[in-house]
């Protein structure tokens, strides 16, 4: 199930709109921003129900 999130780039501090899949666990992957185009590190992290818990961006470099 994708669920739509909200964040802001470690970059530019623009906000941007980031598909989150929860059910593959707790993952952590590259997308760059839709903005700069820097690549963000983004890390999920699940609650104890299995829905998405946090999701946190961080610089690449």
């Amino acid at each position: 199930m994708l669920e739509s999130r909200t964040l802001r780039c470690p970059y530019c501090g623009e906000r941007f709109e980031a598909l989150v899949d929860a059910s593959a666990g707790d993952a952590a992957y590259v997308e760059d921003c839709p903005v700069c185009c820097r690549p963000i590190e983004l890390r999920l992290r699940l609650d104890e129900e299995g829905g998405t818990g946090e999701l946190e961006a961080f610089r690449g470099d």
